[in-house]
């Protein structure tokens, strides 16, 4: 393992810390506060629940994806197929965060009206935008990086 991406994985592994304590103390007691503050809509905790931990199953793979990233670079393998796969599967995960919370951001503005508490509307809109900027910017990398296998490919041909 270098040096240079060894920093970078401990970096997304203690990202993956505070979202893991969010699913196991925080998303719960918010499920079965849906519950409460909608009664005739009870069925929306479930929704809100499953929305909530589907987001952090696809975190947790586009964190993965990011650590097989890493490892192609300590392969020396970065600019690969393999490459472009994990940018676009982050990609993905990404764009699947931004439409689960965009679906939940009507429950979750709800809360915050209730409660009080304009944070958490924020909180939502802020987790929504910053997936979005995620994504356009793996599908930039992802083009770009096809483009540099594309035109490696063409000189090897070449030569």
């Amino acid at each position: 393992m270098k040096r240079e991406t060894l920093f970078l994985k401990v970096v997304i592994i203690l990202m993956a810390i505070p979202v893991l304590a969010v699913c196991i103390f925080v998303v719960p007691p918010l499920s079965s506060f849906v519950a409460e503050i909608i009664p005739k809509w009870a069925f929306l905790q479930y929704v809100f629940l499953i929305a909530m931990y589907a987001t952090a199953i696809a975190y947790f793979v586009a964190l993965y994806q990011a650590l097989k990233l890493l490892g192609y670079i300590d392969k020396n393998i970065a600019f690969s197929e393999l490459s472009v796969k994990a940018l676009k599967n982050i990609k993905y995960c990404a764009i699947t965060i931004t439409v689960l919370y965009i679906l939940c951001l009507p429950i979750i503005l709800y809360m915050a009206q209730v409660d009080d508490a304009p944070g958490l509307g924020g909180l939502g809109m802020i987790i929504t935008f910053g997936a979005i900027v995620i994504a356009v910017f793996a599908a930039v990398l992802q083009k770009l990086l096809q483009n540099a296998i594309d035109i490696k490919s063409e000189n090897d041909l070449t030569v």
